[in-house]
């Protein structure tokens, strides 16, 4: 198992249910219901990418290339895609007009994710 890979997934972990607490009993109260759905999709795509990680780390032994590109793409994806998600949510309370720049942000997230996953299948065809 890769400590680096679990150190950030159980970082990513918390954060993740941190941010899950706050929207569903502070950011209620603050923001309107498509925000929230905003918010929660940021958390819950977070969490799966979190355990996506928490596999990755199995195959971290074989010093594979492959494992770290996913690695990468994971933990950037999250930062990208979920952190867009959690800004994009919150621009009422902020009045930051950053929704023009965060818009391209969101789906470069989700090519992470994708290119990740492609990567752990690829990692997973070459595990011996």
């Amino acid at each position: 198992m890769n400590k680096r890979i679990i150190l950030t997934a159980a970082f990513l972990g918390a954060v993740a249910v941190i941010l899950g607490a706050f929207g569903a009993h502070g950011l209620k109260k603050l923001v309107d219901a498509p925000a929230i759905d905003t918010w929660t999709k940021g958390v819950e795509y977070q969490f799966y990418h979190v355990f996506a990680l928490l596999y990755l780390s199995t195959f971290a032994r074989y010093r594979n290339k492959l494992v770290n590109i996913a690695y990468f793409c994971f933990t950037f994806g999250i930062v990208f895609f979920s952190g867009s998600l959690y800004l994009l949510a919150t621009r009422s309370l902020t009045n930051i007009g950053f929704a023009g720049v965060l818009g391209p942000i969101t789906p470069i997230g989700g090519l992470l994710f994708i290119f990740g996953w492609i990567m752990l299948f690829f990692a997973a065809l070459k595990d011996k």
